[in-house]
């Protein structure tokens, strides 16, 4: 079947395989269509398709596309024209913050390229931060900070309550820099890639014992009044975490400097 001119008209994509209906029904149809932009289905530069379409397709109101398509907006993934209908916007005009868009990004992602990236900014961040935190760390920051690592020393043998601490170190150096801004993108970054298995990676005693090691340096310095230093052990530190966590998956060259 064709339009008027000679184009063909492009195929509908089938509706969602939900087992039940969902109870928030734009909430649904908004992470069916993020999903569905990430994974190319409506690449950018195409229009979503029409508002009665999208509502047959997911047997909701047209109140309820209305809705997901503004939060779609709201992401970054499309823009919306009057008279224009709704066009996918180019990758780099989505909201890679967004807890729905990133973890879309992620699950398509097998070259952890994207999760590169986000330790890259984090090491960014992290390393400035404790390059201040050498300046402005207390003595009750640096009893915590030895107590922390201390603490890790006897923990190595148990990853999970191991990155508990490993968490709490980190966020010590980052209160103690005074860099709200910096520390609750962090957080949030971390928050939603917490459990991720790509990012998580593999674990151990061996490769616990040497995260710790790293640890330690960061410690040390900060403690020494030394900001090159801490900056610097800081960012070796979360680049070999990272590249053992990875393993052999893709191609780690985005994390050099």
């Amino acid at each position: 079947m064709t339009t008027t001119g000679s184009e063909p008209t492009a195929a509908v994509p089938a509706g969602p395989a939900w087992a039940r209906r969902p109870n928030n029904l734009a909430k649904a149809v908004t992470a069916e269509l993020v999903e569905r932009v990430v994974r190319g289905v409506h690449p950018p530069g195409t229009a979503l398709p029409p508002e009665p379409v999208l509502c047959g397709m997911f047997s909701v109101s047209r109140t309820v596309v209305r809705e997901a398509v503004k939060v779609l907006q709201e992401k970054g993934l499309v823009q919306v024209r009057q008279g224009a209908g709704t066009t996918v916007n180019p990758v780099v005009a989505w909201n890679m913050l967004d807890e729905m868009v990133l973890a879309a990004t992620i699950a398509e992602d097998e070259s952890l390229a994207i999760l590169d990236d986000l330790v890259v900014t984090r090491r960014l961040l992290e390393s400035d931060m404790a390059q201040v935190a050498a300046r402005t760390a207390d003595g009750a920051t640096l009893d915590q900070l030895r107590a922390l690592v201390d603490r890790m020393d006897g923990l190595v043998h148990d990853p999970v309550a191991y990155r508990e601490q490993d968490r709490a170190f980190h966020d010590t150096v980052m209160r103690a820099s005074g860099n709200r801004i910096a520390r609750g993108v962090i957080r949030a970054l971390e928050s939603q890639v917490a459990t991720e298995a790509g990012y998580v990676g593999v674990s151990g005693r061996d490769l616990c014992e040497a995260s710790n090691r790293g640890h330690r340096r960061v410690y040390e310095r900060i403690a020494a009044g030394d900001g090159v230093g801490a900056a610097g052990a800081m960012f070796t530190h979360i680049t070999e975490a990272w590249l053992v966590r990875r393993a052999a998956a893709g191609d780690p060259g985005r994390l050099q400097r």
